[in-house]
């Protein structure tokens, strides 16, 4: 089977992005989800598109879970055989990491082509990139890359995408980039080639993120909700650096996003069938939080 690693920092838009390219496939295609915390949203967003898919919650795939990472590709292989194994590693996990535990796994399991897509936030990088969040890790995601997608041009004026861009080529002039709105490239990407198994060095620890995940109960005011994740993007319960929700609300079913400062909703047609969140950051709040919620539940919190 061919692989394909789609990399990208928290919230860059990797789930849009594996749903519009798997869409319209016609290959046995399996999606593997890392999620960070332990709700495993990001594996119900893929599933309700119709996609098979795999989840890995509850820790990151470069290190802690490199093992349950190997375990499951040698179950996907032997249970599915799909052609085409889509991995979306959590937005904290090390791209050289992820290569690394691939070039692990049993013989008998035959990759004959991986290929790495990164996935970059136009509206948020440059700063990150000025501010120095991520270091090392943004020159290794960018240079890990057979293709990198410039998304959410809809959110970053024309200057800045055109910097994002100039700045991606002088850490890969090799990549391919295209650019896209909504995780939709603007290309073609049906035909997506990469290298084979290649060499990697050891990764960098990934970054000392806490999460704190829970079950909110019953039917919530979507006005609150709405103010909540407009209060988390303003720093009143810690330093998140995302957040992210499946809920039922006095409107519908909905789906809720914090990624860095921007906060966005939109209805979640398959529906919830139970109301999940997760946040993940520093100095998590995780007391006033969940008096927000009354009887909510937590599910775990980690450091």
């Amino acid at each position: 089977m061919r692989v394909t690693l789609v990399c990208g920092l928290l919230g860059a838009g990797k789930t849009s992005f594996i749903m519009n390219l798997l869409k319209d496939s016609t290959e046995r295609s399996v999606v593997l989800v890392n999620d960070f915390g332990s709700a495993g949203i990001d594996g119900r967003v893929v599933s309700s598109g119709g996609i098979e898919t795999i989840e890995l919650p509850s820790g990151c795939v470069c290190c802690s879970l490199k093992t349950g990472l190997l375990e499951s590709i040698q179950k996907i292989a032997a249970e599915f055989s799909p052609e085409h194994l889509v991995i979306e590693p959590s937005g904290v996990a090390s791209p050289s990491g992820v290569l690394e535990a691939l070039s692990s796994v049993d013989p008998d399991v035959k990759f004959h082509m991986i290929t790495v897509i990164g996935i970059i936030d136009a509206s948020e990088y440059l700063e990150l990139y000025d501010n120095d969040v991520y270091g090392r890790f943004f020159v290794e995601q960018i240079s890990l890359s057979d293709i990198v997608i410039v998304n959410k041009t809809d959110l970053a004026d024309r200057p800045t995408t055109d910097s994002t861009i100039a700045l991606i080529r002088k850490v890969n002039p090799l990549a391919k980039i295209h650019e896209a709105v909504g995780g939709k490239a603007e290309a073609d990407l049906s035909g997506i080639k990469g290298s084979g198994m290649r060499a990697t060095i050891r990764a960098e620890h990934h970054f000392g993120f806490g999460t704190f995940s829970f079950r909110p109960r019953g039917e919530l005011p979507y006005v609150f909700v709405e103010s909540l994740f407009a209060d988390m993007s303003a720093g009143i319960y810690g330093k998140l650096v995302r957040a992210k929700a499946l809920i039922n609300t006095d409107r519908g079913p909905f789906r809720f996003d914090l990624a860095w400062s921007t906060t966005n909703a939109a209805p979640f047609e398959p529906g919830v069938s139970e109301n999940l969140m997760v946040v993940i950051g520093n100095d998590i709040q995780h007391d006033n939080l969940s008096r927000l919620f009354g009887g909510g539940l937590a599910l775990r919190h980690d450091t």
